[in-house]
């Protein structure tokens, strides 16, 4: 693979290697459109790598869609394993199946099995791309939890990936194929509203430096492996980053682990939920697989952390999206020339309440966290070999955006990137080296399909 071709990844190369190609996409899933129904031999055996409660949600979701087994799962803490393990044993008991998952320390192992169809990667950050490019030149498809990767490189490897490998991957952005969020790209692409102008996208806070004190790696835990190609000397165990289980639920207790939360193992608020947020606003305006142009740090005309520029003239700003809502809410305000629409979890307001279609199901948030739509999208994703309603360039191109926020502020100054080339406008030196660009993995990690 020659070098410039990897780096200046074009977009008509990043949506060529889609079969359909970006547009192909619906905004509904198809299952919910011509009620798929699952002939008993038709299963998709699925393997597990990442067993936290992001895993245990994705479980729960890919429980109700018909002629799904699961056969085996990994991690790099023994106790989330028997977890799981005896979770999927429950599951298996309560519809008949015979009681397996086999479990799997190093993900590579499992991996090799001839009986798995798709995996489902539920790690840390860091961990995505390698794991999903593994799972994808075994022949397995794969369902990424979001964001899609840590860097801009990883992201742009994951595309190559994924289509040279002849796979199918759904990014875990389940915002996708919840009701109130499909509503509103459908309604800001009529038109209906008129021209989108300005965009209020709230997340919260960049990451910040890891901060954390020192702790004694548990027994169960291997964090060597947990650590994987991170090669910053600063990161060490503490019991937040890798949150333990506590009875009687056997569920993490406390806030999510916060690894997502620091610079040198996640990308904060900005990676985390812009993943969802920017993923919707993205999706609306017709930039899904490109993204901004310009990224402005700072609080700059009313933004709190940052603000991005298109090259169709709309500004997406992180500010608080309604005077209405909490200050830790996530949602998106689209200011359009003929009206506005807000929209979060389980929320949906529009200026022209005429415009939004009733519906006598009501929307409860976090529903699509532990319903199947998404999870049933991917399934006939792998038996159609259709493209999903997220596909790996959509996930990739919300992911670089993300990325190049996180740049822009930690550098301290303005960015300018070329979305068509994936590169940085006449060169940026001081940008590119960044480790969100992308960064020397410790051995001996090798990220497949990239070179610097």
């Amino acid at each position: 693979m020659e070098n410039k071709e990897t780096k200046n990844l074009s977009r008509r190369k990043f949506l060529s290697y889609s079969a359909l190609g970006l547009a192909g996409l619906s905004i509904i899933p198809s299952w919910a459109m011509n009620g798929v129904r699952v002939a008993p031999s038709d299963r998709v055996v699925l393997g597990f790598i990442g067993l936290g409660r992001q895993a245990l949600s994705d479980f729960n979701g890919f429980t109700h869609c018909p002629g799904v087994q699961v056969a085996a799962c990994s991690d790099v803490d023994s106790i989330k394993m028997d977890r799981f393990k005896l979770r999927v044993g429950q599951w298996q008991k309560k519809i008949g199946q015979g009681q397996r998952c086999d479990q799997y320390e190093f993900y590579e192992e499992m991996l090799e099995r001839k009986d798995i169809d798709a995996i489902e990667v539920a790690t840390p950050d860091h961990w995505h791309a390698l794991a999903s490019i593994h799972a994808c030149q075994t022949g397995k498809d794969v369902y990424c939890q979001k964001p899609l990767t840590y860097t801009i490189a990883e992201s742009l490897a994951m595309v190559r990936g994924v289509r040279e490998n002849n796979r199918m991957l759904q990014v875990g952005s389940q915002q996708r194929s919840s009701k109130e969020f499909q509503q509103a790209i459908a309604l800001i692409k009529s038109g209906k509203l008129g021209h989108v102008e300005t965009i209020y996208c709230q997340l919260g806070e960049p990451p910040a430096r890891f901060n954390l004190e020192k702790h004694d790696v548990p027994a169960h835990l291997n964090f060597n492996q947990w650590l994987g190609p991170l090669n910053n000397g600063a990161i060490h165990y503490h019991p937040e980053m890798c949150p333990q289980i506590a009875t009687p639920q056997d569920n993490e207790t406390g806030p999510w682990a916060t690894w997502r939360y620091y610079q040198e193992t996640g990308n904060g608020f900005t990676g985390d939920w812009g993943a969802h947020m920017i993923d919707i606003a993205q999706a609306a305006i017709g930039m899904d697989g490109s993204g901004p142009v310009e990224f402005i740090p700072g609080p700059v005309n009313g933004a709190r952390f940052w603000t991005v520029k298109y090259a169709n003239g709309i500004v997406m700003q992180e500010r608080k999206f309604s005077d209405h809502v909490d200050e830790g809410d996530k949602g998106l305000c689209f200011n359009c020339t003929n009206g506005w629409l807000k929209v979060k979890r389980g929320y949906i307001e529009c200026s022209d309440p005429s415009l939004l279609k009733k519906s006598e199901e009501k929307i409860e948030a976090g529903q699509f966290e532990s319903s199947a739509p998404h999870m049933q999208d991917f399934i006939n994703s792998v038996r159609s070999r259709q493209n999903p309603i997220a596909p790996v360039e959509v996930g990739a191109s919300t992911n670089i955006a993300c990325c190049l926020t996180n740049i822009a502020i930690e550098l301290g100054r303005p960015l300018k990137w070329d979305p068509a080339t994936n590169s940085f406008v006449g060169g940026d030196k001081e940008a590119e080296a960044h480790r969100l660009y992308d960064y020397a993995y410790r051995n001996p990690h090798k990220l497949p399909y990239w070179k610097k």
